[in-house]
């Protein structure tokens, strides 16, 4: 009986043992297959990404948009000030519907990755973004899913909530958050997840809340640490600026994106290659800011992007006449409207107001740099403090969670290491950004200082100076009395003898100069 029963055992064990090698087989030859695949999109985009002069504004400016970044102040307090109405890519700002080609399309700004670039003219086309600390833009997201998705606790069920999607969906001048890439995506989770939540606590008859930390909320809300885990977050949020960048969502207009984005998600050992295409890509754009450095990055764009539209309106109105479209000119000088005008207002109505036209105003050629940050530093203000009233409105329907920057604090440490872990290759992505951010300033100021100093202190004016032709002259006459001299007191028998002689010589070399000073300009 022992023996059976040894037998069976050693049998069980051979039969684990010839098991164990398939899947390892198995693993081995997926992720050979997956290496392969991303090592050669990542080949052919590192090629395609040499660019010649990125510090030159073309003819179309693409403002990829990463969510929860301060894109939408840049867009409407920055963009709609340069670019007219008639140079908008059609409804670029939530997402491209018509052809990017059609004539004077000058400004796409959006939420799509860097795949958009497939559909756009990239020989033409110059590329900004805005990057911020990793950990506090998942804070962000998390934040602003809920916010949007409290909005919609008014109805009575989800039945309410899917009518009123499809009404605005229905309504094509209303731009719904929910037509937006990733919030598409995660505000319906959340909606869900709310009204679940809320259902829940009717049956318990819960109806008082206390609260001291908003992030760990389970009668009320997804807790932050079951957000960041939840399968959706994992695609869609973490690392989300790199694989915007790189052109890997899953929106991507990429043929290969799928199969890479799956193979990169799989092994996250792959990520590397990832990086190193965004890293490029981000060396080669016009323009790249950082949220965290607010006031730095607003006044970097003003002088490196503004200064160049500013430039190309006064071009262009110089050499063309004026049409009707160009005459929806917007102010510079703005006074932006009291906060009070915009109570009762939606987010749509209210940023349209804030970037309003003033046919009245000074046109955008007249404008500078300075006018640009004055008029951005007020659509600022009034724009935020109508975000924060809206998001006061919203967050009275979770009560009493509030999210506030001092409640950012409770959140334990584990959970932010987490953050950092899960988002590896943003958290490396941004302090690559910062890096190109220092050298753009580097670059910003010495481009200032040469533009204000005299041409007679620039370093190439010396040499120019005495490459003049009044230099060699001045220079060929001197030595030719020094040689007279010379002659004269080491052959002062000879000089009667001699002065035909050097009159000749002096002649020939006042005359040979203009040949020699046009050679030493060519040089």
């Amino acid at each position: 009986m022992r023996c059976m029963i040894l037998c069976l055992k050693l049998g069980l064990i051979f039969v684990l043992l010839l098991s164990v090698p398939v899947p390892i087989k198995a693993f081995s030859r997926n992720y050979m297959q997956c290496e392969y695949a991303v090592k050669k999109w990542a080949s052919s985009s590192l090629v395609s990404e040499v660019k010649d002069d990125k510090h030159a504004l073309r003819d179309l400016l693409f403002f990829l948009h990463i969510p929860r970044t301060g894109g939408r102040t840049y867009f409407y307090c920055f963009l709609k000030k340069l670019y007219s109405k008639s140079q908008e890519c059609p409804r670029s700002y939530d997402k491209l519907r018509l052809n990017p080609r059609k004539p004077h399309c000058r400004l796409l700004s959006t939420h799509d990755d860097y795949s958009m670039i497939s559909k756009l003219p990239s020989e033409k086309t110059s590329v900004v973004t805005i990057l911020r600390d990793p950990i506090d833009r998942v804070f962000s997201t998390y934040e602003f899913s809920v916010e949007v998705a409290a909005r919609f606790l008014v109805h009575p069920n989800l039945t309410s909530v899917a009518r009123m999607a499809q009404y605005k969906r229905r309504n094509a001048s209303i731009v719904s958050t929910m037509d937006v890439w990733p919030w598409k995506y995660l505000v319906p989770w959340m909606i869900e997840d709310l009204f679940a939540r809320r259902d829940a606590r009717k049956l318990r008859g819960q109806s008082h809340l206390e609260a001291s930390n908003p992030y760990d909320m389970e009668d009320i809300l997804m807790p932050l640490h079951e957000y960041i885990n939840d399968s959706i977050a994992r695609d869609i949020i973490h690392n989300g600026a790199t694989f915007q960048i790189a052109g890997l969502t899953n929106y991507s207009y990429f043929a290969e994106s799928h199969e890479v984005r799956h193979c990169v998600l799989r092994y996250q050992t792959l990520g590397g290659y990832v990086l190193e295409v965004a890293k490029k890509r981000l060396d080669n754009m016009l323009y790249v800011g950082l949220t965290e450095n607010h006031r730095g990055s607003a006044t970097m764009f003003a002088n490196v992007v503004g200064e160049q539209v500013i430039s190309k309106h006064t071009t262009s109105s110089s050499s063309t006449d004026v049409g009707t479209d160009d005459l929806e000119k917007s102010s510079l000088h703005t006074v932006m409207r009291s906060d009070a005008n915009y109570q009762g207002k939606n987010t749509y109505q209210m940023l349209k107001n804030v970037s309003s036209i003033n046919k009245d105003e000074a046109s955008r050629e007249n404008s500078t740099a300075a006018k640009l940050m004055e008029a951005y530093a007020s659509c600022i203000s009034t724009l935020r403090k109508a975000q924060a009233q809206r998001r006061i409105n919203s967050l009275k329907q979770i009560s009493p969670a509030n999210f506030t920057k001092d409640a950012r604090h409770q959140v334990p440490e584990p959970i932010i290491q987490e953050i950092a872990s899960l988002n590896s290759l943003d958290m490396e992505l941004y302090t690559y950004a910062k890096n190109i951010f220092k050298k753009q300033q580097e670059h910003a100021m010495q481009s200032v200082v040469y533009a204000d100093r005299p041409s007679s202190t620039l370093p190439n004016s010396t040499y120019s100076n005495s490459c003049s032709p009044h230099y060699w002259k001045s220079l060929s006459v001197a030595t030719t009395g020094l040689f007279l001299l010379l002659y004269i007191s080491v052959f002062p028998n000879a000089r009667r003898q001699s002065k035909t002689k050097l009159s000749v010589f002096y002649h020939i070399c006042i005359n040979s100069q203009p040949q020699r000073n046009v050679i030493v300009e060519g040089a």
